[in-house]
């Protein structure tokens, strides 16, 4: 297990339990405490945790991360996530794009493409594209989020049903093995469903450790899209469910199976 795999599992265990100790994490993945001590620093540096004496905490007892601690986790392999995206995505093309970290990273490696029409519901991306003039932005209407600056409610959902697109491009809070499309906010998943529903290629983004991570309300099921872009898949489960429903998955970490 390297320090990312790590990593998740200790987060996955800090919101189950509140809390972790140094210790015990040493005991459990059989590395020494001072292997641990450091993946702890490692996450309270990128305020995912808080450290505590022996351990650390989980600062929240909701389930989704901050916004901006989850942007600065696996950073690195939402940004080749994004550069992979975007190269299916051609010029003069139309997309949806939604809320998410790694939907933003796609946003980020789309710059330098022409004639495009992006149409979000997400401030974060309108914000960074606007600026670029090959690019045109449609940003949807709705109840902002303060949290992370997505755009929800029925008036979304009913700005959404108005187009036809070629692309989108959407994410999840987290993956079920069974291929369940899963988020947090029931107003987020009726936004992502109209998006999927209004688009006629539709792309899942998502860093391997959303694999790792639950939530309760359903988007769709992976066999529903027709491209999953992720850095490692590692379940065979989700392997199978691309490959029986033709969905194309590609991988972006060079050691990927």
């Amino acid at each position: 297990m390297n320090s990312r795999e790590r990593h998740a599992e200790i987060v996955e265990l800090a919101k189950q339990q509140g809390h972790v100790l140094v210790e015990a994490l040493a005991s459990l993945f059989d590395v020494t405490a001072q292997t641990v001590r450091k993946d702890l620093n490692d996450l309270c540096n990128a305020g995912v945790l808080k450290r505590t004496h022996g351990g650390a905490i989980f600062p929240s007892g909701v389930e989704n991360l901050e916004y901006e601690a989850r942007r600065r986790i696996a950073a690195a392999e939402k940004t080749a996530i994004g550069k992979a995206t975007a190269s299916i995505v051609p010029s003069n093309a139309s997309l949806f794009i939604n809320i998410g970290t790694t939907t933003e990273a796609v946003s980020q490696a789309l710059v330098d493409h022409s004639g495009l029409m992006v149409i979000t519901n997400n401030i974060n991306v309108a914000n960074r594209l606007r600026i670029y003039p090959g690019i045109e932005v449609v940003i949807a209407g709705g109840v902002v989020r303060g949290s992370d600056g997505g755009v929800v409610g029925d008036a979304t959902v009913d700005f959404i049903n108005q187009f036809k697109v070629d692309y989108a491009v959407i994410g999840a809070s987290a993956i079920d093995e069974d291929g369940a499309l899963l988020d947090f906010d029931y107003r987020e998943v009726r936004v992502a469903q109209a998006i999927i529903a209004n688009a006629r290629h539709v792309i899942v983004v998502s860093d391997s450790t959303k694999f790792e991570r639950t939530a309760p309300v359903r988007i769709a099921h992976l066999s529903q899209v027709d491209t999953f872009v992720t850095d490692r898949c590692s379940l065979e489960s989700i392997r199978t469910i691309c490959r029986d429903a033709d969905v194309r998955l590609i991988e972006t970490s060079p050691d990927a199976a």
